[in-house]
């Protein structure tokens, strides 16, 4: 380890404790106290990832902390990114390139040979930064996942970082939780446990007292702090999100969103943005019989779009879809959706799947998904096309954003787009497929020369894109919900247009001084052995507005806009 760098490690009773929020929270306190921070989890399983300024694939939980850490995400803070493409394998990516599928049995009998790699990144951060605040996965006590493990205590002893562990109070049993935890872990193992957390807790802290005093008898572990149930808008990691429930019950709004959980859906993070709309409501839908009449259907990013579309035709949804698109609601495809609107998928080297080369699409567009090995990973900025339909104010709007994704869609006829006119019944003039959007690649070096090129496509109120996070450039998803409220003859609540990257900063900003209040600070400075005022005694509070320290925007090239 660096003579000058301090780690910190926050593991967790379970998957979903809070592990992803507190390392953020952390990584925005020592951001503020002035030491230089980087986030880091040697392996972490999602379905929501990230895409680099150098093209690299990485997890959109690490990048996050990475924006709140002031600095630009880069493959060294995830060396291995895991995406599940079946119940029982997954895409294995080191350091930002996909090296392919493998089986969960297959992979965990290599993982250890991974270890150089990294510990490379890991080192690499080191060189840099004054603070590395490392986060865990699932639990440290699985005991079936220990032998050769990478990313609990594993990672704690090669990195030489104590341990801060976190349990969720809000399931219940945090207690035994942390208890349990830290009586299967080793000897060694216990002695790296330097603190205790207990999470989202709701009521009176002083209801706690004798559990917490029992708890740290039983343990030797001091409890460090209690974290309240916290009101702060944090993306969140993967598809244990409480934002992918269902809805129902919710209050009626001006303008409905209803976004297609598919089994494996990804980035669903792009659609956050419509959340902070007043006048909007956004949920998630897993049956036909809930989909009901929103004013507007999106289908996002998936894994494997060929199996979702399968599921969405076996289980109705795509049949209720198709009634909605013919009563002119409007539909809108990110990636994998995208892929589904069109009328054939072909698949001749089984990179999606295992299923027939050549499935039926959605006949939304006229167009053609081939699958290639090669996956395409990039950031891009340009400007919507000319559109049609109910979103036609769209028009001409800057988009930042990023691909990824394994396929190329064209719109399959001898004269192209020219062909694709049809007749309507409700309208004059006929209907025809038009450019959706037009980018640039946004590469490390910005000022090398870039070259336009078309993205996606759009036929009256059917929309098709390969950006992720197309929604969070400025203006863009109050324009949208604006459009589909005066398509209803309503007007949305007046209210400011929210600058989504300044917005994401104050809610770091808020979850710093939540952990402040809650946490205890000073125990951690100590724990990690260095000065809780910092080394360049920057105040501790109100930070947000610094830019990352390589030049580039805070917000250009982080997690969120995407």
């Amino acid at each position: 380890m660096s003579q000058h760098t301090k780690s910190i490690m926050i593991q967790g009773t379970m998957s979903n404790a809070g592990k992803s929020i507190l390392a953020a929270g952390l990584c925005r306190i020592f951001h503020q106290d002035g030491y230089r921070t980087a986030p880091f989890k040697s392996q972490n399983m999602a379905l929501n990832s990230y895409i680099t300024p150098e093209g690299l694939e990485m997890g959109r939980a690490q990048a996050v902390q990475a924006e709140a850490a002031g600095i630009v995400p880069h493959a060294d803070m995830n060396p291995i990114l895991l995406k599940p493409t079946t119940d029982v394998g997954s895409q294995v990516i080191v350091h930002g390139i996909s090296r392919g599928n493998m089986k969960a049995r297959d992979y965990f009998a290599c993982k250890k040979s991974l270890v150089p790699d990294i510990m490379a990144s890991y080192r690499r951060l080191e060189e840099q930064y004054d603070v590395i605040v490392i986060e865990g996965a699932g639990s440290p006590a699985e005991i079936n996942l220990k032998t050769d493990d990478i990313v609990n205590m594993g990672m704690a002893d090669m990195a030489d970082a104590p341990v801060l562990l976190v349990g969720d109070i809000d399931r219940g049993g945090v207690f035994a939780q942390l208890y349990g935890t830290v009586a299967l872990l080793t000897e060694e193992e216990r002695k790296r446990v330097k603190g205790l957390i207990i999470n989202k807790f709701r009521g009176d802290r002083s209801i706690l007292a004798p559990g917490i005093s029992m708890l740290e008898d039983l343990c030797g572990i001091p409890v460090v702090g209690v974290i309240p149930y916290m009101d702060v808008d944090i993306e969140d990691e993967d598809s244990l999100s409480s934002r992918l429930e269902t809805g129902k019950g919710k209050a009626p709004a001006a303008v409905d969103l209803a976004v297609i959980r598919f089994p494996r859906i990804s980035n669903f993070t792009d659609f956050n943005v419509f959340s902070g709309i007043p006048g909007v409501s956004l949920r998630y839908v897993t049956r036909a019989c809930d989909l009901g009449t929103p004013d507007m259907v999106i289908l996002p990013g998936t894994k494997n779009t060929i199996h979702d579309l399968l599921w969405m035709r076996q289980n109705g949804l795509e049949a209720a879809i198709l009634k909605l698109a013919d009563r002119q609601v409007p539909v809108w495809g990110i990636c994998g959706g995208y892929q589904m609107m069109g009328e054939v998928l072909v698949d001749e080297k089984g990179v999606e799947s295992d299923l027939p080369s050549r499935t039926s699409g959605m006949g939304l567009l006229p167009l053609k998904t081939e699958f290639e090995k090669e996956k395409i990973r990039t950031q891009v900025e340009g400007a919507f096309g000319q559109l049609d339909g109910c979103l036609g104010g769209l028009s001409g709007k800057s988009i930042e954003g990023y691909e990824i994704h394994m396929g190329r869609t064209y719109i399959d006829r001898e004269e192209g787009a020219a062909d694709t006119a049809r007749i309507v019944s409700w309208r004059r003039e006929p209907e025809i497929c038009r450019p959706m959007d037009y980018v640039m690649e946004m590469g490390k070096d910005r000022l090398l020369s870039r070259k336009a090129r078309m993205d996606g496509w759009n036929r009256g109120n059917i929309y098709g894109t390969y950006v992720h996070g197309i929604f969070d450039s400025p203006g863009i998803a109050r324009t949208v919900a604006e459009a589909l409220a005066a398509a209803k003859g309503l007007c949305l609540e007046q209210a400011a247009d929210m600058d989504y990257r300044t917005y994401r900063q104050q809610q770091y900003d808020k979850l710093a001084e939540e952990l402040r209040e809650n946490l205890d600070m000073a125990a951690v400075y100590r724990i990690m052995g260095i000065s809780q005022k910092g080394k360049m005694g920057i105040s501790q509070k109100g930070k947000g507005e610094e830019k990352p320290d390589d030049g580039y925007t805070v917000g250009t090239g982080t997690a969120g806009r995407h």
